[in-house]
């Protein structure tokens, strides 16, 4: 018998329409005539809790930590234990096991984790569905892998999850402890990727707070050329006195002299180059979840998490391709697939994206199409599933949408353009203006304005100059403006900012080795970990545009925290061991040894930590604790939130500690 284990009940069905009948329904599976399939929910095998280590971990000491499991132990869920039985009964029976867990990290891991604990024997193949349309769905049946390919994905996501123990039991109840001995009644979840990504907010809050609004002078000037008019702006030299450290003209005195000299200047001005070169644009590669994600916080202002739930939808529904895919690559087989794709969109009730699939040409091979590229999964696209547009719900159609635009722009020639760029001198100032002649709008076509990448110092189309042509100058002006503060985040923005981490590291040594690592978190869970950051009450969405501010306890986690927690560096190279640990170049013993070593130095760093007291009576005796109304054998007294590293203790009187002569009484 051939068995499948598909990741959900939704998945099982779909692969039983695809295998030979009869199919028959039993508890928690499908029989068929090409075997039998059942099913998870998820995580079917959980992390075993501190406690169920060792009892005495149910109560938080810092004594106890760090808690660095000798033998890793899982647990069957309590709401799939019937589930597992079905599943563990089904692998007694088979002669093989088909995988068909979702095509990435976590899908890999949650049934080979099952096949694991129950230590079993048989061969087992691997299932990729990217899509579970009837085509795509049989096409993968028809090309079945070996599961041990997958071994080394497998190895990272177990990496991922026991890091994230390691830092999340320790330090969550490391930090706990230290923030309750200065008296805050809080408990504190410290994660790997959790961290800094709040304190990404925090550190954006106060440089707002802190902005101070400056002001400075861009020069420009218009000039003539054979009879066009073309406006050049002011370039600065590296000597050039009242510039701002970020090299802008700040002195309104100098910008008003600059002007009068270059009003009074009789010579004309000078072509210093004058040099146009042909630029190919290739086409927007289609759509990763995070790229998704951002694009339609951008233009619908939805939500990480309600994206990337009503990408699962239309994935479910067969009209898309699987959604937690961090790829925006195509494999090349799936270009034969373009035609049907394009006339099902041709046919479908939205007239910008029939029109747009009515020009393309399936023909064309745009850069997405590279096998090297692909891993488990490959870019969001529309399957050859024809869509009932008019029965979407308006998020599912904005989400199709952008799906679908994206799989369109790969089949419209590449964007061609003249860049030129002209430099002038005038009265001993240097002048540069920028043009472009579009020659092949392309893939622009359907993107439009949302293409365009204009710069206010573009100069639309500049005359034909050579080395040595004189210009006509007519005018010059300064215009006044204001430095802005950064803008807040939003789910959307910090979402951008979680997969391009690198722009946020704090050494800059790093910067260029992290610019490749595919951020912090994965694409399945950046928008979870968003979500649970407001849920928690560390984050809170403001005004209309849900702007991302920090709350209370976000400020008290973030400043308590030492550095390696709250900056994403560590993290991101953790990201990149992983992916490397993926690749099959890096190893699970030696980076869980390391996570361990860095759990352990960091509980140390905890008992030192400097952390402001909170509450109204600090304690006269130790004055790193403060006082906290108890309920003792003999009543109420107040002791020493710090107990029992100091055992300070007070009677209670009319609900303060009665503290005479400031001495305090010894009170076991």
């Amino acid at each position: 018998m051939r068995l499948y284990i598909a990741e959900k009940p939704s998945m099982a069905a779909e692969i039983a329409k695809c295998l030979p009948g009869p199919a028959s329904r039993k508890d928690g599976c499908i029989h068929t005539g090409g075997g039998v399939i059942t099913w998870g929910y998820g995580h079917i095998l959980r992390q075993a809790e501190p406690d169920e280590y060792d009892p005495k971990y149910e109560r938080w000491r810092v004594e106890d930590l760090p808690i660095i499991p000798e033998s890793w132990k899982l647990l069957v869920a309590d709401s799939c234990k019937k589930q597992f039985e079905i599943i563990k009964n089904l692998i007694e029976q088979a002669n093989e096991i088909v995988h068909a867990g979702d095509p990435d990290r976590e899908g890999q891991l949650l049934i080979d984790e099952v096949l694991d604990y129950v230590h079993n024997q048989k061969p087992v193949r691997r299932l990729l569905l990217n899509a579970l349309d009837e085509q795509s769905i049989r096409k993968a049946i028809a090309n079945l892998r070996d599961n041990q390919d997958f071994q080394n994905l497998k190895q990272s996501a177990l990496a991922r999850s026991r890091a994230d123990w390691l830092i999340g039991m320790n330090l969550s109840r490391a930090y706990t402890l230290a923030a309750q001995r200065a008296g805050h009644r809080t408990t504190l979840p410290v994660g790997r990727v959790k961290t800094p990504t709040l304190a990404l907010v925090v550190r954006r809050e106060r440089e707002i707070e802190n902005f101070k609004q400056a002001d400075y002078f861009t020069l420009k000037a218009d000039f003539e050329h054979s009879d066009t008019i073309f406006t050049a702006y002011w370039k600065p030299r590296e000597e050039q006195p009242g510039l701002d450290t970020e090299g802008r003209l700040a002195d309104k005195a100098i910008a008003q002299a600059l002007l009068e000299m270059l009003q009074a200047a009789t010579e004309p001005a000078a072509v210093i180059s004058c040099e146009t070169t042909e630029k190919k644009e290739p086409q927007r590669l289609p759509l990763a979840l995070s790229t998704l994600q951002v694009m339609a916080g951008k233009k619908f202002g939805y939500d990480p998490q309600v994206v990337l739930d009503t990408a699962q939808k239309l994935y479910e529904r067969k009209l898309t391709s699987y959604p937690r895919s961090d790829c925006e690559f195509l494999p090349e087989s799936q270009q034969d697939d373009a035609a049907v794709i394009l006339s099902n969109l041709t046919g479908l009730a939205h007239s910008e994206l029939a029109g747009w699939s009515g020009k393309a040409d399936s023909l064309i091979r745009s850069r997405a199409w590279n096998d090297k590229k692909i891993t488990a999964h490959h870019a969001i696209i529309p399957t050859v599933e024809r869509c009932n547009f008019a029965a979407l719900n308006e998020t599912e159609r904005n989400i199709y949408f952008l799906i679908a635009q994206a799989y369109i722009a790969q089949f419209y020639p590449v964007h061609v353009y003249d860049q030129t760029r002209a430099e002038l001198e005038h009265a001993g100032e240097r002048f540069t203006a920028n043009g472009r002649i579009i020659k092949e709008l392309g893939w622009k076509e359907v993107y439009g304005a949302e293409a365009e990448d204009k710069k206010e110092e573009d100069s639309g189309t500049l005359p034909a100059m050579s080395r040595g042509d004189r210009a006509r100058f007519i005018q010059a002006s300064a215009e006044k403006k204001s430095t802005k503060a950064p803008s807040r985040f939003t789910a959307a923005t910090l979402l951008a900012a979680m997969k391009e981490i690198h722009k946020y590291v704090k050494n800059p040594d790093l910067k260029k080795q992290l610019k490749d690592v595919a951020g912090i978190g994965t694409e399945a869970t950046r928008a979870t970990i968003i979500k649970e950051l407001i849920e928690r009450g560390f984050l809170r969405e403001e005004t209309k545009r849900k702007y991302l501010k920090p709350t209370e306890p976000a400020y008290l986690l973030v400043d308590m925290l030492p550095e390696e927690l709250t900056y994403p560096d560590f993290t991101a190279l953790w990201e990149d061991i992983l992916r490397q640990m993926a690749e099959g170049s890096a190893s699970l013993d030696a980076f869980l040894g390391q996570q361990a070593r860095f759990a352990a130095s960091l509980c140390t760093k905890a008992k030192g930590a400097e952390i402001p007291l909170k509450g109204d009576h600090h304690c006269p005796r130790c004055r790193k604790g403060v006082l906290q109304l108890r309920n003792g054998k003999h009543g109420k007294f107040w002791g020493c939130s710090r107990y029992p590293a100091c055992r300070a203790s007070f009677d209670d009187k009319n609900d303060k500690p009665d503290i005479p002569g400031q001495k305090a009484q010894g009170q076991g």
